[in-house]
């Protein structure tokens, strides 16, 4: 047989190992392998079947470069973000350029909608040897078989974090359905008083929550709050909040003790990584006595006999510190008709293209001007000058109005 034939046969027999390589790399990623045995199965590849001597391979994992792979090498020897980063085709080693990747003889960078995904460092074994190197003749294959690989790495990592992202979404979606259930579905409209309230969250779940308690035939309680952060643990600290003050505020009389207890229990859950500011009222249709006490809350606005004031009587917020300081209620008597508009941080610290707030004096006048007005159209009137305001399709904040006319 002569030597052009057996060349010839060499090749045919070479492209056949090839194409079986690649059809068993792609059945065991539509098998779905994991990353382990498809790491175990590249590293047998190139290795044990192309005859590579040294191989350094890194993958992103979405956060870090992570070495997946050293074979024959210093596995310490490269930083990904300082030797390879500027890499972005097959570059063949020259030791003075790159002295660090010395004691390799190629750079392949794998690259997925122009973004890195992996570096795969090659060297022989002899660099001496008259034959021809394996790296040169498999290089094509090489680069494919790698582009293939970390491909299906990258997939996997993207579907792992689809599916947590998924898992994340409905979690919050469950706090969100927890934190709708916080909410009075009903509110006095009578002689004797008139309630309203509006939330808008600029997430799924936010951080405010107000309440409305009917305590007896002539008393009512109310409340105005707002949790520090977002999410999950917000909604589930505001529950136990709500739950607490729902069975507090009908044991005591005594505000000071109430926000005590409070304070306490946040700190009990919070570990004082989370606070809370809150505005509490408890109003007598009878005597017409109006009790509050504000914890560290954005001031009510009062319209009481034709004066407008801030109810600011109080102390600091519930959850920072074991021993509230300064603690002190604040009372008024009604005199005629009678309009408290409560709020939450996100109405006045409301910021617009010029970067100015909307503030608590543009709040105030919006509330003297309308209020004449049923409490549910304040309520809508100002949510609609805070549009016009804002200008965009989003608050920056969680929206929380809570109204009550007293008659």
């Amino acid at each position: 047989m002569s030597k052009v034939i057996k060349n010839k046969n060499k090749r045919i027999q070479l492209g056949r190992l090839k194409l079986d390589i690649l059809l068993q790399v792609t059945k065991s990623i539509n098998n779905n392998l994991s990353k382990k045995e498809l790491i175990q199965l590249y590293k047998h590849v190139v290795i044990d079947q192309l005859n590579i001597g040294k191989l350094l391979l890194y993958a992103f994992d979405g956060i870090n470069w992570q070495q997946e792979i050293c074979v024959d090498t210093a596995c310490n020897s490269v930083d990904v973000e300082n030797d390879l980063l500027g890499f972005n085709e097959i570059t063949f080693i020259d030791e003075n350029s790159y002295p660090k990747l010395a004691e390799f003889d190629v750079v392949i960078p794998v690259y997925h909608k122009s973004n890195p995904i992996a570096y795969l460092l090659l060297a022989d074994f002899d660099g001496e040897s008259i034959e021809v190197s394996p790296i040169i003749k498999h290089l094509t294959f090489i680069q494919t078989l790698t582009n293939v690989i970390a491909v299906a790495l990258e997939n996997k990592r993207l579907y792992k974090e689809n599916l947590e992202k998924i898992a994340i979404r409905k979690e919050m979606e469950l706090a969100s359905e927890m934190q709708a259930l916080l909410f009075p579905s009903y509110f006095p409209n009578n002689d004797k008083i008139e309630v309203a309230a509006q939330y808008v969250s600029n997430q799924l779940v936010g951080g405010d929550y107000y309440d409305f308690i009917s305590l007896s035939e002539n008393e009512v309680a109310f409340c105005v709050a707002d949790v520090s952060g977002k999410g999950v643990s917000a909604a589930l600290l505001m529950s136990n909040f709500q739950a607490a003050l729902r069975t507090l505020i009908d044991k005591t009389d005594s505000f000071k003790q109430l926000v005590i207890e409070l304070n306490a229990l946040i700190i009990n859950n919070a570990k004082t990584e989370k606070f809370i500011t809150a505005f509490i009222g408890k109003y007598n249709c009878e005597s017409k006595k109006l009790c509050y006490i504000n914890a560290g809350h954005n001031p009510p606005i009062f319209i009481n006999n034709g004066e407008t004031s801030y109810l600011t009587a109080g102390t600091t917020v519930l959850g920072m510190f074991d021993e509230l300081p300064n603690i002190e209620s604040g009372e008024v008597t009604i005199n005629g008709n009678a309009l408290l508009l409560c709020y939450t941080d996100g109405v006045t610290e409301q910021i617009n293209i010029k970067n100015q707030e909307f503030g608590i004096e543009k709040l105030t006048e919006l509330v003297k001007k309308n209020q004449q007005k049923e409490v549910n159209s304040i309520i809508q009137v100002i949510i609609d000058e805070l549009n016009k305001f804002n200008k965009s399709a989003t608050f920056d904040d969680d929206i929380t109005l809570l109204g009550l006319k007293f008659k």
